[in-house]
């Protein structure tokens, strides 16, 4: 078993999308995994919590031996089936499992004796590949140059992002917009997951002088983005970016009507216009207290209205209005509030194209 492939270079792991074989429980990938990592298990979260309740009453040797006792027959054979289909389209992938043990050696093992096939495994498994990621994360982020791209709510500042190549886009790997409107149809990742692919995008990047970042807080939904890449982009230089209200609220119209409603109905074709209404009230209850009671009863009617004529006649515009009062009557005194605090780092102001140009001579 111990002459079967390891591998340790991690980096040229995550800079190839090596496609990796995560033999853990369901229970420990679903808490934290890798982007191009595939949960094949070798056991389930039951068979699992029997042998760790075994090690810990009669050791490692009666562990070992109910393991195998629990995973034979069709269910070993069915496993290794999953791992040689996941072989067959990944031929120059990995597996791991915690700390790269029993569990990736066993797996390695059956692989080799089912098929001759000398899959590598990952040394120090899971575990070593998180902590190289975290301190991949704290050493790229010292190494490299910030810059920050703020604006308006609205203003397309992850639009001017997507066309810039040297950029880390966190709202994306957030999967959240990071206001109240900001969720997607879709859960946000784990903290584990955001921080995993953070890195790997520094990783990918590392060799760039310079990397464009949307100016966050300390948290984009439920993601907290690491405290190294919080105290580096805090004190970066600010390029604004500018916009009118007309400008503005296309985009917002875009990503949070059009393209929402359109997402909820390619998701759930039935119930895709409740959900796409339950995501507007959700969202406006969060700010009721910030709107004050009156203001979020009138906004709560127009969205109603709005709602109600999307839904009978396909007719979108009722959610302008809605959307212009959001914009100018509690984001903008927020970010005037904001960005005040800010000013002496902004070195560039313009709009798309000047921004992109300015970006360009840097």
């Amino acid at each position: 078993m111990s002459e079967l492939t390891q591998i340790t270079d991690l980096t040229r792991l995550f800079i190839t999308d090596t496609p990796l074989i995560d033999t853990r429980a369901p229970i420990e990938f679903e808490h934290g995994a890798f982007p191009q990592s595939q949960n094949l298990i070798l056991m389930s979260d039951d068979e699992r919590k029997k042998v760790g309740t075994c090690y810990k009453n009669k050791g490692q040797t009666k562990a070992i031996e109910l393991g195998h006792k629990l995973v034979q027959g069709d269910v070993k054979n069915t496993r290794i089936k999953g791992w040689l289909q996941f072989i067959k389209n990944n031929p120059n992938g990995a597996l791991y499992c915690f700390r790269g043990g029993l569990r990736s050696q066993i797996t390695q093992q059956w692989i080799y004796e089912d098929s001759g096939i000398n899959y590598p495994r990952i040394k120090g498994g899971y575990k070593a590949l998180r902590q190289f990621l975290i301190d991949e994360t704290n050493r790229i982020i010292q190494k490299i140059t910030p810059i920050v791209i703020g604006g308006k709510t609205g203003c397309g500042k992850t639009l001017l992002l997507n066309k810039i190549n040297n950029m880390i886009n966190l709202e994306g790997l957030a999967n959240h917009r990071g206001s109240a409107f900001g969720n997607t149809t879709t859960p946000q990742p784990t903290q584990i997951n955001f921080e995993n692919a953070l890195a790997v995008e520094l990783i990918k990047k590392q060799h760039k002088t310079t990397l464009l970042f949307e100016d966050e807080g300390s948290n984009i939904g439920m993601a907290h983005i690491p405290d190294c890449v919080q105290a580096k982009t805090k004190q970066a230089e600010l390029i604004l970016l500018e916009a009118n209200v007309e400008e503005r609220l296309k985009v917002n119209m875009n990503a949070y009507v059009i393209n929402m409603h359109n997402d909820f109905i390619a998701q759930d074709s039935i119930n895709g216009f409740n959900n796409f209404t339950q995501y507007w009230l959700r969202s406006l209850k969060k700010i009721q207290k910030r709107l004050g009671l009156e203001r979020y009863k009138a906004l709560l009617k127009l969205v109603n209205d709005a709602l109600s004529k999307y839904k009978k006649q396909g007719e979108h515009k009722g959610f302008y209005p809605v959307i212009e009062d959001l914009l100018v009557n509690y984001y903008d005194p927020m970010y005037d509030y904001q960005i005040k605090k800010k000013i002496n780092r902004v070195v560039f102001k313009g709009n798309s194209d000047e921004v992109l140009e300015y970006l360009l001579q840097i």
